[in-house]
This record gives C-alpha cells, structure tokens and sequence, in this order.
C-alpha cells in the first residue's frame, strides 16, 4: 500500500520530523474524542440535572405564588361582601309578622315587620348570610354580592307572574304575602 499523506509531504521536503510527530499526536487526540462522543461527560450530566432541577423549582415557586394570589383574591371578595352587608343592612326589621324562605331546602323564618314583609314579598329585599346569621339588604346590594359570591344571596328572586291564556283564573290574582 501506498505511504500516508504525512510521510509523503515528508519524501517532498514540505513537512519536517516535527510537524509530521504533531500532526499525528493532532489525528490520535481527535480519534479518541470522537470515540467518547457518545458518552457524555459527567460534567454535563451534572448541569443537566441542576438545570432540571432549577426548572422544577420554579414551577413549584409558580404554583405557590398562584395559589397564594387566588387565596388573596378569595379574601378580597368575602371583605367586599361583608363591607355590602354592613353598610347596607336593614335594621329596623323586627317585627311580629313571619317571613318564611328556604335555604339549602331547610325552611327558615324570620320575624320582620309588616313594611318589611311587603318589601320582601314585592322583591325589593333580599335576605342574605352573614356569619351565623342573616341579614335584610336592598335588592340592588343583592346583585352585587351575588356577582361577587351566589351562595351568600338566599332569597333574591323577582316577583314573576306568569300569564297563561288558557287559564280560567287568570282574572284572580293571588298574593304572595298571604298570612294564615
């Protein structure tokens, strides 16, 4: 076979001893690099996992921060709710008169007076939850704690009538604030 590409540069006086010696040691460097080229060094094994790890870090910090932040809101939300009750509540609404309404299909009853039980009949008031309790707001107070939260506003409903023109009785009203 024919001489290498070195030691024919070397028959032509191009290349010396020397250059040739580090040409070769150059090839032999490169050979065993590319061999360990599909092993990887435990150096970037390493930064890889830390890398992996940091990422990881800051997912977590990512749902803790929003986690706190929902927890913030929700107890936004519940001091704009209690400041509504509050400031708007009625509090001239005992009486001897029986307001009957339902909450979580319980019947309750509130004792208000005779104005006050027109103005729940007619849907003017609304009856909301406070604490262990409830509360008489205006029916526009209402809305804005129903926006807020639906489950504090219990009694909230318009007075709906609805006409059928098939009904024989469509001529007699019926009220809604019928005292047995």
């Amino acid at each position: 076979m024919g001489n290498s590409l070195i030691d024919q540069m070397k028959k032509a006086g191009l290349v010396d001893k020397t250059k040739a010696h580090k040409a070769r040691q150059e090839q032999y460097k490169n050979k065993k690099k590319k061999s360990k080229k599909g092993s990887t060094d435990p150096l970037d094994e390493a930064k890889l996992l830390a890398q992996k790890a940091q990422l990881e870090k800051v997912e977590r910090d990512r749902q803790i921060n929003l986690k706190k932040k929902e927890e913030t809101e929700r107890k936004a939300i519940a001091a704009q709710i209690i400041q509504l009750i509050e400031t708007n509540r009625v509090d001239d609404c005992d009486g001897e008169v029986i307001f009957n309404f339902t909450d979580d299909n319980v019947v309750k009853r509130m004792f208000v007076s005779e104005l006050i039980h027109k103005h729940l009949s007619s849907g003017k008031l609304s009856i909301v939850r406070f604490g262990e309790g409830y509360e008489l707001v205006p029916k526009a107070v209402a809305e804005k704690i129903e926006q807020r939260d639906a489950q504090c506003v219990i009694n909230n409903e318009d007075v709906v009538e609805s006409v059928n023109d098939e009904d024989p009785y469509a001529d007699y009203k019926i009220p809604d604030d019928l005292i047995w």
